[in-house]
């Protein structure tokens, strides 16, 4: 009985697996995400919480402040925190006069969804990007992909920055909106009809 023996050179070997790993990884799934924590590396090993800033990101390297507009004008701030052993799925708060409260994306037949913060007694408050000239940005959700919808500020001219929670160490993750449900109401929040939740979630890169 013979037996035979494949003899590849390195370079074959290489076009090889490289050829299988595009065939496996070409595949046109919308983005899924499910609201189940995972145990990543986390920012200390007595985590109690973290918390993350929210900015949007001008295209010359600037890093914009978020914030929630009150009424008033007031400034309050708009933070991830991170509360438990992992950083993959952040809970959004605006932190004002001592609440923290949701920040969820809004029902709306417009063509992007607002992105608000939504009171106890079910005011709603508006949430910004500031520039350092004063300017405020909307802050919306500018498109869809299966259950995730992008997340942007928007400038007068209509341009695009990218929203991001950075924490205290560098770690940056993605503002996006999930939506969990086919409906177009996906809950009540305070007696407010709510499109999606608001997240931040670990960055993908493809």
């Amino acid at each position: 009985m013979k037996t035979f023996i494949f003899k590849l050179k390195p370079r074959k070997i290489a076009a090889f697996f490289g050829f299988f790993i595009l065939l496996t990884s070409c595949k046109d799934d919308k983005t899924v995400v499910n609201l189940v924590q995972d145990s990543n590396s986390t920012e200390s090993d007595n985590l109690t919480e973290v918390i993350w800033h929210i900015k949007a990101i001008h295209p010359d390297g600037k890093l914009l402040d978020v914030k929630a507009i009150g009424e008033d004008g007031t400034i309050y701030d708009v933070k991830a925190i991170q509360d438990e052993n992992q950083r993959s799925i952040l809970d959004i708060k605006a932190f004002v006069n001592g609440k923290r409260l949701p920040v969820k994306m809004l029902v709306s037949e417009n063509m992007y969804m607002p992105v608000k913060a939504i009171d106890t007694d079910g005011t709603i408050i508006k949430i910004k990007s500031l520039t350092a000239e004063g300017e405020m940005l909307d802050v919306k959700g500018v498109s869809q992909s299966g259950n995730i919808i992008n997340i942007k500020a928007i400038n007068k001219e209509g341009k695009f920055y990218g929203v991001k929670a950075i924490s205290p160490n560098g770690w940056v993750n993605d503002v996006k909106g999930v939506k969990m449900e086919k409906e177009t109401v996906e809950g009540v929040v305070n007696g407010v009809d709510i499109y999606a939740h608001i997240k931040a979630l670990t960055q993908s890169y493809y």
